[in-house]
């Protein structure tokens, strides 16, 4: 017979009630699911979808006019990444911008500077 008691993950009081018991109450039971959450690697979807909201983030706050240019440099210091988007869509010229949402980018090279112009996703743009 195990004499010995056993104690609650969280706070590690002794457990009374059920043999099977791990937590005193359900604020340590949270607690404990909570902790254990913060140590845990980040889940594959959650990398992608931070990256995808951080993306479009900077999309947005450099493309208030509808169209812009800037340089590629500028957007990747602050964490964008562009292999991350959700679309695409592909002009009459053959270029194509990637889109995250509705917020697009085209990469051109522009006097030596590598640079993106920044769009808006448009009506026209949804394929027929």
């Amino acid at each position: 017979m195990n004499l010995e008691r056993k104690k609650c993950l969280s706070c590690g009081k002794e457990l009374t009630g059920r043999s099977d018991k791990k937590y005193c109450d359900n604020h340590c039971k949270s607690s404990f699911q909570y902790q254990q959450s913060k140590t845990a690697a980040p889940r594959f979807y959650n990398k992608v979808d931070n990256q995808l909201k951080l993306n479009r983030k900077l999309l947005k706050h450099y493309n208030r006019a509808g169209k812009a240019i800037i340089r590629s440099k500028v957007l990747l210091e602050q964490g964008f990444d562009p292999n991350f988007f959700t679309h695409y869509w592909k002009n009459q010229k053959g270029d194509i911008y990637w889109f995250v949402y509705e917020f697009g980018f085209l990469k051109k090279k522009e006097y030596n500077a590598e640079k993106y112009v920044l769009i808006i996703w448009q009506d026209y743009m949804a394929m027929k």
